[in-house]
C-alpha cells in the first residue's frame, strides 16, 4: 500500500497532520470523508502517481491528524480552518497551486479550499458532495431519516461520543479487510478505537451544523462562486440526489460549468471503484 510514497507528520500553525505523499507531476490532494482516514485512497493514490504528485492527509481530528482545543461555535473543526490546513501543508510541500479532490466530508472541505483559496486550487472535485447549506435548507422528514446521523453526531447535551466509544466496532460495521484492503482496514480500525478522534469526528459535524452554515450563507450572499473547473463524481448506488438533481444544485456555486460523471459504486468510491476513480480524475486533472 503506498508503494514509494513517504508517510510523515508535518507541524502546521494549529494542527500536527499525518499525510503520505509521493508520485511526479502536478500535484493534487485527496480528502477523505467520514468516518476514513487518508488510506482510503490508497488504490487510486497509485494509480494517480504516475502522472501526479498526490498528497493524502488526514483531515484535523480524523486518523493521525491533531485538533486544537474545542473553541466556540466548534470553529477549531469547521471547513474553513481544515482548508487552511490543506494551504499550508502543501505550501509546506513546496506547492502552491494543486488541485483538490474530496470525498464526503473531504468535498466539503475541498469547496471551502477553492472558495476561500481561488489563487491555490487549479481544479475541484467533489465526490458525492454538496454545500452544507444546500443540504441543511432542504432539511424535511425525508433528509431527516436517511442522513439522521447529522443530527444525531452534532448534539452536545447528550453527545454522541459515549455512545460510540462503548462499542466502536458494532456503531461502525466497516467492512472486513479482503473488501477494504488490509491496511486501511487496519489503520481505519484503529483511528475508530480512539475516543480523540470519535470526538474529532463529531466536532466535524457540529461545526457543519453552525459555523460552517454561517460561512456558505456569507458567500451565497456576497455572490462568491468558485473560480476553477469542477467535476462531480456522483456514486450510482447512493443518495446524494436526495434533494433532487445534485448538478443544479451545484451549478450556482460555480462560475464555470459543472462536469459530471456516475460512478458504478456505492458511497465510498474509491475503495469500491478505484479503477474508475482514478481514470475519471486523470482525464480531468489533464484539462484546462
Amino acid at each position: 500500500m503506498f508503494a514509494r510514497f513517504v508517510l510523515e507528520h508535518v507541524d502546521l500553525d494549529e494542527v500536527s497532520v499525518r499525510v503520505r505523499h509521493g508520485g511526479v507531476g502536478a500535484p493534487v490532494v485527496l480528502l477523505h470523508g467520514h468516518p476514513r482516514t487518508h488510506t482510503t485512497w490508497h488504490e487510486v493514490a497509485q494509480r494517480l502517481a504516475a502522472e501526479h504528485v498526490v498528497v493524502c492527509p488526514d483531515l484535523r481530528g480524523y486518523g493521525g491528524s491533531t485538533l486544537p482545543p474545542d473553541a466556540p461555535d466548534h470553529a477549531q473543526s469547521s471547513k474553513r480552518a481544515m482548508a487552511r490546513d490543506v494551504v499550508e501543508l502543501l505550501a509546506r510541500l513546496g506547492h502552491d497551486r494543486f488541485a483538490v479532490v474530496g470525498h464526503d466530508r473531504g468535498a466539503l472541505v475541498a469547496m471551502r479550499t477553492a472558495m476561500d483559496h481561488p489563487d491555490r486550487v487549479s481544479h475541484l472535485v467533489v465526490m458525492d458532495g454538496l454545500p452544507l447549506i444546500e443540504h441543511l435548507d432542504r432539511t424535511d422528514a425525508r433528509f431527516a431519516r436517511a442522513w439522521w446521523h447529522w443530527w444525531f453526531l452534532g448534539q452536545t447535551e447528550k453527545p454522541a461520543e459515549r455512545v460510540i466509544n462503548a462499542d466502536p466496532d458494532a456503531w461502525y460495521r466497516i467492512p472486513p479487510p479482503e473488501a477494504i484492503g488490509s491496511l486501511n482496514h487496519a489503520d481505519l480500525c484503529a483511528a475508530l478505537r480512539n475516543p480523540a478522534v470519535v470526538h474529532g469526528m463529531c466536532e466535524d459535524y457540529r461545526a457543519g451544523l453552525a459555523i460552517d452554515r454561517d460561512h456558505d450563507e456569507a458567500d451565497r450572499a456576497a455572490g462568491r462562486r468558485i473560480a476553477c473547473p469542477t467535476l462531480l463524481l456522483e456514486s450510482a448506488r447512493d443518495d446524494i440526489d436526495i434533494h433532487g438533481d445534485p448538478t443544479a444544485i451545484w451549478e450556482p456555486w460555480l462560475q464555470q460549468p459543472l462536469r459530471h460523471q456516475i460512478i458504478d459504486s456505492g458511497h465510498h468510491q474509491a475503495e469500491e471503484a478505484p479503477e474508475q476513480v482514478a481514470e475519471a480524475l486523470m482525464e480531468f486533472l489533464a484539462t484546462a
